[in-house]
């Protein structure tokens, strides 16, 4: 049964530089942006969910596998996105979340994680079992990781039985950055080497022989190396594609799959340009979403801030900080510094600690009545344009509503319209050359075209 994923992987199989953006948040906002944007492309959206957002229990957002795709799929059906287009992905699964116990236990629970994934419909699973757990030796080698992942597929495979799982495509691999960017200040940061690559080939290759599973082999559609590319509180550590000459060639051998990049989030459009041309063709892209949302929404309330009355106000960047302060769980061991640094830091970060606040009663509270008040007193262009000038110039051409939650969903866009150019440059490629052509059938015997 094909899915929308083996076109990726055909297309730069035949070396045609084609990819595809992975939303990994599970805000309204940030999946709304993504829906649009499918919607304007014409393409399938792929929505992500970490083992630590949503898993079996609930998740740190309270969602379990049903309820996000619940979300996502109302979401699409809402804005009018048909759910034959949207796929579903589940990222670093495996034994994360149970680390503090046994390595029996935590696999247990793992299993059951992934197959609630699988059952929920959930049809890309990145497998992670990097993560030692209690009496493990640290770190793991490649056959113990290799055997844990083909046992969770072997449980994915036994849950939803033959014909569904046709449907399902595996990421495998592991050497990635930390999920949500790093913890501390990036030192030097280099490629996966091809030696190591080719080792975690090779012992999945093997561990799926052991676990009578090599027919899911052609159903593995993505390998995770580490391209170098990372982004920590205040720097981005951009792609140089002169590094990973070798590494790129390690999948020429393998007819049914590509690379897939972790921790892409901030990267410039010329270097998510350049990855997806070397088969890094799945791009995974997350609090960089959830970046460009807080920017639009602070944007926002300083304008409300020029309209409203003060005693009107939302406060919605006021709330934020008192909220972060009060519960500091999320951020305390993650920002050092002094208290101005971490003061920055929770605002401003590159990690983006504060994605995982917006879910809270009283940030939600005053992120609603922002929306609210700017609806009721309008959005003047004057103060579009000196606090969100893209979407101003939008506006302006009559492209976008100077509605508040529509302006800011666009913000969230614009970092989705560079990886969609990145992900579909073989097509902008032929677009430009039939204007081109377009252009010189126009243009007149001897007419000189001025640009």
């Amino acid at each position: 049964m094909q899915s929308p994923l083996d076109e990726v992987v055909r297309r730069q199989k035949a070396g045609r530089p084609q990819g595809i953006t992975s939303v990994c948040s599970a805000h309204p906002l940030v999946i709304e942006a993504a829906v649009a944007q499918a919607r304007e492309t014409g393409g399938p959206v792929l929505v992500e969910a970490t083992s630590n957002q949503v898993d079996q229990y609930g998740g740190y957002t309270g969602l379990r596998p049903a309820d996000f795709r619940d979300l996502v799929h109302g979401i699409a059906t809402e804005r009018g996105l048909p759910l034959d287009r949207v796929l579903l992905g589940g990222d670093h699964l495996g034994p994360n979340r149970w680390r503090s116990l046994t390595p029996d236990e935590a696999m247990e629970r793992a299993e059951a994680l992934v197959s609630a994934y699988v059952e929920a419909g959930f049809t890309k699973i990145h497998l992670d079992c990097s993560f030692p757990c209690a009496g493990d030796p640290v770190p793991l080698t490649d056959d113990v990781v290799a055997a844990r992942a083909a046992r969770l597929i072997r449980a994915a495979e036994d849950t939803v039985g033959p014909e569904r799982a046709e449907r399902v495509r595996y990421v495998i691999g592991t050497e990635v950055p930390t999920p949500g960017g790093a913890h501390e200040t990036l030192g030097a940061l280099v490629p996966t080497t091809p030696e190591a690559a080719r080792t975690t080939l090779e012992q999945h290759r093997k561990a799926f022989a052991r676990h009578g599973i090599e027919g899911v082999w052609p159903r593995v559609m993505a390998l995770v190396v580490q391209p170098a590319v990372e982004f920590d509180h205040l720097r981005v550590v951009d792609y140089r594609r002169e590094a990973t000459e070798e590494l790129r060639k390690v999948l020429d051998d393998e007819p049914t799959m590509v690379f897939e990049a972790h921790s892409t989030d901030y990267q410039s459009a010329e270097a998510l340009t350049a990855l997806v041309a070397d088969h890094w063709a799945v791009l995974k892209v997350g609090p960089g979403l959830t970046f460009a949302l807080r920017e639009a929404l602070f944007a926002l309330a300083a304008i409300e801030d020029e309209l409203v009355p003060a005693g009107e106000r939302s406060r919605l960047a006021e709330v934020v900080e008192r909220r972060m302060l009060a519960e500091p769980a999320e951020w305390e061991g993650y920002y050092p510094g002094s208290d101005a640094e971490q003061r920055l830091a929770r605002r401003y970060s590159y990690s983006d600690r504060m994605r995982y606040y917006w879910s809270d009663p009283e940030i939600e509270e005053a992120r609603a009545r922002l929306l609210a008040n700017l609806s009721a007193t309008g959005v003047p262009l004057p103060l579009l344009s000196a606090h969100l000038p893209l979407q101003y110039a939008r506006v302006r051409r009559g492209e976008l509503a100077a509605r508040p939650r529509d302006l800011a969903v666009d913000h969230v866009r614009d970092v989705l319209r560079d990886y969609d150019r990145a992900a579909h440059q073989d097509q902008n490629q032929n677009q430009d050359q039939n204007q081109d052509q377009n252009q010189g059938r126009d243009q007149k015997p001897g007419q000189k075209e001025y640009v």
